[in-house]
């Protein structure tokens, strides 16, 4: 085993790390990190759509940091300096020395999809983190044999389910590579039982709390797949190519074909039949298709030793400068908010995610004029209704009153009290049988020039509800 390369690999955390902390306070929250405050600050066993982990990170990092965007990216931040430190590791793993670790923690760093989830907190950011370390501790398992693994196994598995169920596809598809190709012998260890039970542990308070809620989870996953599954299935492959860079595709695609015909790594094989049958899985269910691209990042590590073999001196510079160019030029500039933010148009082609960290505080100013409408001796018994949780998350934040949603968690934050049957601001598209009396008061206009999910979302302000929340609420309730 290769001495691990602390030094040069250090640098490369150092970098990002220093690279992400500069650009983590411009613009503002993304609409999932103001679901995330909200969230932390009910803090449960689990929520309408996802486990507890990140809720969680997030009212850590902010009560140490500040509840500010740099301060909540902060957990974003450690996530993404870890899964370098894991993917180096895991080149290592493969027999890579001092280059090939250093090129994998280069291109792990400067991969979009890891620039974009380290930029910001989100369920994707802790998940490349989890799959990460998943791929170690299994290689570790069958490069050694040592049943013991299991139970790091378990671990990593459960920790993982307590972020996202979706780590289990990735199980699934590297237990079903491991019958296909091997090794099989470490499915005869008597630690596999105990490492499935350990991870069982762990993920069961997520777990009890989703069977007691009968499952939303599946409600939203369900929801997914039909409302995006064709055009998921549409992007799968293109975005394959992209979510690590065009430049980078050589690697992984060298990686997945050493670890197939090479002799010694016979024993990783099942690694390059895994991430095939983990597409296939993701095909039929209709899943969005950066769910994979953890894998990738496994696969370039095992693709960094030939690519740098195979290239002379020369050619390694030429790479290098490439790689550096193009993740300044591409990676960087549509992962982070680079940019001003009136420039943003071509960049939302690609990453739509930056134009929703703009334009919050200027909703909250165009709701709250509408608010200032309802006279004030009504206001105590008036609501503010949001279409989703973007919406409710800004207005709280930006410390707007009496702020509810039925969609995801917010419908069991709610509803409000039937005693609240004054005027009603709702911001976004209702039913007409929902609220008596609707007058459209404003459409936002966020002044940016940014084209983001709330850019021309209306506003308008209602009597009252059409009859008690209680009876209305379940009517109002949004899976995805």
């Amino acid at each position: 085993m290769k001495r691990f390369a602390w030094v040069p690999v250090g640098l490369v955390v150092a970098a990002q790390a220093v690279v992400l902390t500069l650009f983590s306070g411009r613009y503002g929250f993304h609409r999932d990190e103001l679901y995330f405050l909200t969230a932390g600050k009910r803090l449960a066993w689990g929520y309408t759509d996802q486990p507890p982990l990140t809720p969680l990170l997030a009212r850590i990092s902010t009560e140490i940091f500040g509840e500010t965007p740099a301060g909540l990216r902060v957990a974003a931040t450690l996530c993404a300096a870890a899964t370098v430190i894991t993917l180096a590791l895991v080149a290592r793993e493969f027999g890579g020395g001092r280059g090939p670790q250093v090129l994998t923690a280069a291109i792990t760093a400067l991969a979009a999809f890891v620039v974009v989830d380290g930029h910001m907190l989100s369920t994707t950011t802790v998940d490349m983190l989890v799959w990460s370390a998943l791929g170690l501790v299994f290689l570790r398992l069958f490069r050694t044999g040592d049943g013991r693994w299991w139970l790091a196994i378990g671990a990593v598995a459960g920790i993982g389910m307590e972020s996202k169920w979706l780590v289990l596809l990735m199980i699934a598809s590297i237990g079903l590579a491991v019958l296909a190709v091997g090794p099989r012998t470490v499915l005869g260890s008597g630690w596999l039982p105990v490492g499935i039970l350990l991870a069982l542990a762990l993920a069961a308070p997520g777990f009890v709390w989703q069977m007691a809620h009968d499952l939303p989870m599946l409600s939203v996953a369900h929801g997914i797949s039909v409302d995006d599954g064709a055009e998921n299935r549409i992007l799968f492959v293109p975005m394959q190519l992209l979510y690590l860079s065009p430049v980078v595709v050589p690697v992984w695609i060298a990686g997945a074909l050493r670890l197939w015909r090479d002799p010694e790594l016979r024993w990783a094989r099942s690694f390059a039949v895994a991430y095939p049958v983990l597409c296939v899985l993701l095909l039929l269910l209709g899943g969005k298709p950066y769910y994979s691209a953890p894998f990738l990042l496994l696969l370039a590590a095992a693709g960094a030793e030939p690519c740098l073999r195979w290239l002379d001196r020369t050619w390694r510079r030429v790479v290098a400068i490439l790689l550096a160019v193009e993740g300044a030029a591409v990676s960087l500039l549509v992962g982070l908010p680079l940019l001003p933010v009136s420039a943003l148009g071509p960049i939302l082609a690609v990453n739509k995610e930056q134009g929703e960290q703009a334009g919050w505080p200027e909703l909250a100013t165009t709701v709250s004029r509408v608010w200032s409408e309802i006279p004030a001796e009504r206001r105590s018994i008036s609501v503010i209704f949001t279409r989703n949780y973007g919406q409710a998350g800004a207005l709280q934040y930006y410390g707007l009153p009496s702020v509810y949603s039925g969609h995801m968690s917010y419908a069991d934050w709610g509803p409000p009290p039937n005693s609240s049957f004054g005027p009603v601001v709702v911001v976004g598209q209702y039913r007409p049988e929902w609220f008596a009396g609707c007058r459209e008061r404003a459409v936002h206009d966020n002044g940016l020039g940014v084209d983001n999910e709330e850019q021309g979302v209306k506003i308008s302000l209602c009597t009252g509800p059409s009859r008690q929340w209680s009876s209305l609420w379940p009517e109002l309730r949004r899976f995805y």
